[in-house]
């Protein structure tokens, strides 16, 4: 076998400088090129989409969160005017009904006190014609009686 020797070195020595050690070199450079351009950048670019992906949903979600913090406040807002609006018709609900049940009982007693009245007045009116009716009996009885005992006399 014959060695290729530029020093003059003996072949088998700790460093051996032969054409092995620029080919090998070239082989890692090479071998880092081809690794970085088919694995290392593919997988990069989908790395760095990913999380590109990620922090523009987080982003969304912190918008879509404010915004619907926003629109809560709204809602408690409306509610709470609901609430209020639901008390006041109920209070006048409440107002109107009180005023129809005195207006109602307030009816009620002056049909009442009109009916007393127009029996006491067709009472009064029956006790006088009875009145009458029996003071004219009366009369005619006394006169009955006046005129039998002027003829039995």
């Amino acid at each position: 076998m014959l060695a290729f020797n530029f020093f003059g070195a003996t072949e088998g020595g700790l460093f051996d400088i032969n054409a092995t050690l620029p080919l090998m070199a070239i082989q890692v450079v090479a071998l880092t090129y081809i690794l970085n351009s088919l694995f290392f950048k593919p997988v990069g670019n989908v790395v760095e989409n990913r999380e590109k992906f990620v922090s523009n949903n987080i982003i969304e979600a912190k918008n879509k969160l404010s915004e619907v913090k926003k629109l809560e406040a709204d809602l408690m807002t409306q509610l709470q005017s609901a609430r209020s609006e639901a008390q006041r018709i109920v209070g006048e609900a409440e107002n109107e009904s009180d005023k129809l049940y005195k207006e109602a009982l307030e009816f009620a007693n002056n049909e009442a006190n009109a009916s007393k009245e127009k029996a006491r007045l067709e009472i009064e009116s029956q006790t006088s014609a009875a009145r009458d009716q029996l003071s004219k009996q009366a009369d005619d009885l006394s006169e009955l009686i006046v005129n039998r005992l002027i003829l039995e006399k």
